[in-house]
């Protein structure tokens, strides 16, 4: 067989400028113009998109040692550190992916749901009876709270300054198309990239060697990882800590505070199921008690409609494995040194798993192919930070909905996906208003 190529590579680049200029989009038209499988150049690398959920589930399965996750993901060792996850012997990161999942536990996530839940509730107490917010920098303002608070303890929250957030923010950019292709270039968003991994060391290690001198254990992530054991009984050596730390942030963050803020968007688009969503929640808290971890996983309008979202608006947009060991699936070979790349934002618009794709309906049932939803991804590969993020997004929701009605501000199709990164997110600005409920 052969498979398709998509049209409009230019030499020496191949598609690697609309690539740039959109991910998303361009890989939707690859799929709209040859299917589910669709070949494409960037930059002189051949890549294929694989677009059908049971070629998914053959990327998603296969092992490590025949398609590699961490060749294609080497632009984020700059951003977590040498010796962190893709940058550490395949071994060593499925011991670290475990520290990680030690640190999402149950019985951690409950205690985590009470901190959310407090900082939530302290962040919208003086919003008054109505207002306008730009809901997208709201959000990324309230979660780096709530997520520095969980993963550091109340000490490093209230000593939290706007330098954290913006050190973190210039990480952010850094991950990007260009990245893709090469993270080593002399640029200055890898420089400042680089100044801020840096200073996030510093900053993150006066943390740990502070707890370290600390009587008794704490209950948050960092805990974990000054407790973790490799296989072989050595512990995780502090100055890999911070690298730990900056890693589940980026698989919190960003699906929390995108997330939340296509949520909003999309309940002041559809004000026809704030109510049935705020009954819901008022349910929750209608025996006096406060919001928990139990609770959280009781709201299933609540739930769906945040799924949908997800659908729509998948903050990973690529998913990339490198062939290691020839591959084949559909009757095409794939040979060593070839790229598979999957798309969340291109898997929830197939209209065989999703009537209607382009429409939001959070009544929609959940498709049959266990492959064919995929905004954390799936398999053993799975992002570890989901449990978290979505319990984030639920205890802003129950906070915010329990008090407000939302409705939009500027037109609904001037709230669009965008890509300054390789990280979906909204428009700027992403104005909402918001007004107290009626008793």
């Amino acid at each position: 067989m052969t498979r398709p190529t998509v049209s409009g590579a230019k030499p020496g680049t191949g598609h690697y400028e609309e690539f740039l200029a959109n991910p998303a989009r361009f890989l939707l038209r690859a799929y709209h113009e040859c299917g589910a499988m669709a070949d494409f150049d960037l930059a002189g690398a051949p890549h294929t998109l694989i677009a059908d959920a049971d070629g998914q589930e053959a990327a998603f399965r296969a092992p490590d040692e025949q398609l590699s996750a961490s060749v294609p993901y080497q632009y984020m060792v700059p951003v977590f550190g040498e010796g962190i996850q893709y940058g550490a012997p395949l071994e060593v990161e499925r011991q670290q992916v475990r520290f990680q999942a030690n640190a999402l536990k149950p019985d951690k996530m409950r205690g985590y749901a009470e901190v959310v839940a407090a900082e939530v509730e302290a962040f919208v107490s003086d919003w008054g009876d109505e207002g306008e917010r730009d809901f997208y920098e709201t959000f990324k303002e309230l979660v780096l709270n709530t997520s520095t608070h969980c993963l550091m303890g109340p000490v490093f929250r209230e000593r939290l300054t706007d330098d954290f957030g913006r050190l973190f923010a210039d990480l952010e950019h850094a991950i990007s198309p260009e990245a893709v292709v090469d993270a080593t270039a002399e640029t200055d968003v890898f420089r400042k990239r680089d100044e801020a991994r840096a200073a996030l060391q510093d900053m993150l290690m006066q943390v740990v060697q502070e707890r370290r001198q600390q009587a008794g254990p704490q209950p948050d992530m960092l805990q974990t990882f000054l407790d973790a054991r490799y296989q072989d009984g050595t512990p995780l050596a502090d100055e890999l800590i911070p690298g730990m730390i900056v890693w589940i942030m980026f698989a919190g963050f960003h699906t929390s505070s995108n997330t939340a803020s296509w949520v909003s968007v999309e309940l002041a688009r559809h004000p026809e199921y704030q109510p049935a969503i705020a009954e819901e929640i008022d349910a929750v808290y209608r025996d006096g008690d406060g919001l928990s971890f139990a609770a959280l996983r009781e709201i299933p309008k609540l739930d769906a409609f945040v799924h949908e979202t997800l659908r729509l608006h998948p903050p990973l947009v690529t998913l990339a494995r490198q062939v290691m060991e020839p591959f084949s699936f559909g009757g095409e070979d794939f040979p060593v040194g070839h790229t598979l790349m999957i798309s969340p934002y291109v898997s929830h618009r197939i209209p065989e798993h999703f009537p209607d794709p382009e429409t939001f309906d959070p009544t929609r049932p959940v498709p049959d192919h266990v492959f064919a939803a995929i905004p954390f991804g799936a398999g053993k590969r799975k992002c570890v930070g989901n449990a978290f993020a979505l319990l984030q997004v639920k205890a802003i929701f129950t906070a915010l909905l329990r008090r407000y009605e939302l409705s939009l501000v500027d037109p609904p199709e001037t709230y669009r996906d965008v890509m300054p990164s390789l990280i979906l997110r909204p428009s700027d600005p992403c104005r909402l208003r918001y007004r107290r409920r009626a008793s």
